[in-house]
């Protein structure tokens, strides 16, 4: 952790605050980010950083670590060393966690639609601030909490309504994708102990006896917003080769009002998200 905390000090105090859309307002006694910077543009507080910094926190999350790592403007080879300093060993028995800058380029083009991104898994690791503003913000959850299939399962997903046929298919959906994901890692105890908590579930442990497996496409969904009312979207996923990540866009469906709301969430919502 010291090793790990001094090397966020260094790329921290390397990072030109204009490239990373920082002003200039006030003089700085020293080159580089801010801690408080850090923190608003991971989305962690400033606190974990000086701790962190300072060799004082628990190992983060690989979700956290991919926030350092976007927020830091860090290459993949930097991604994947702070990865391995933070313990997320890699390998081809692990499940990959690491968004190339590639992939945060088409994100930055796609900046119009609520969007994410998961591991082969389904735990979340980056998303857009139109996401948050659409379907909450996923910081109220722990990190380990941030999994599609926890949170459908365990009943956390309250803005999202599907019919039964709907609902039906998309569980069964991402369960033979999770079964296709064991066969890939089958030695990653994440996904073990993933799964094992999952079977509390009765729903979960029905579909998981059938051991169906198929890879996880899409879905049609209304998300019930508390502000401006029912948004009717399609998802798409597009998976990324080698390393298995889900990119997931919402697009408005055709012939509803979804895209006149997703323009108001986007000037409105996202200022309340950037403001926490």
């Amino acid at each position: 952790m010291d090793q790990l905390g001094a090397t966020l000090r260094s790329w921290r105090d390397r990072l030109d605050p204009a490239a990373a859309g920082l002003p200039h307002h006030s003089p700085r006694r020293v080159p580089g980010l801010r801690r408080e910077e850090l923190a608003v543009l991971a989305g962690i507080s400033a606190e974990y950083v000086v701790r962190l910094e300072q060799g004082r926190a628990p190992t983060p999350s690989a979700q956290v670590c991919s926030a350092l790592a976007r927020a830091l403007r860090l290459t993949d080879d930097e991604q994947a060393h702070l990865m391995r300093l933070a313990g997320h060993a890699a390998g081809p028995d692990r499940v990959p966690r690491i968004i190339p800058g590639s992939l945060y380029r088409i994100i930055e083009r796609l900046d119009g639609h609520p969007l994410a991104v998961y591991d082969a898994a389904w735990q979340l690791l980056h998303w857009n601030p139109l996401l948050a503003a659409t379907f909450g913000d996923p910081t109220v959850r722990g990190p380990e909490a941030r999994n599609v299939l926890l949170m459908h399962f365990e009943g956390s997903m309250s803005r999202i309504r599907q019919s039964p046929a709907e609902r039906a298919a998309f569980e069964e959906s991402l369960v033979a994708d999770l079964r296709g994901t064991t066969s890939r890692y089958p030695d990653d105890p994440a996904v073990t102990a993933l799964i094992a908590r999952l079977h509390r579930s009765p729903r979960f442990r029905e579909l998981w006896t059938r051991r169906s497996v198929a890879a996880h496409q899409g879905a049609s969904k209304i998300v019930e917003h508390p502000e401006v009312g029912d948004i009717a979207l399609d998802c798409d996923v597009l998976t990324t080769q080698g390393s298995d990540l889900h990119l997931v866009v919402y697009t408005p469906r055709p012939g509803t009002d979804a895209r006149g709301k997703l323009d108001l969430l986007a000037a409105i919502g996202t200022q309340e998200m950037s403001a926490r």
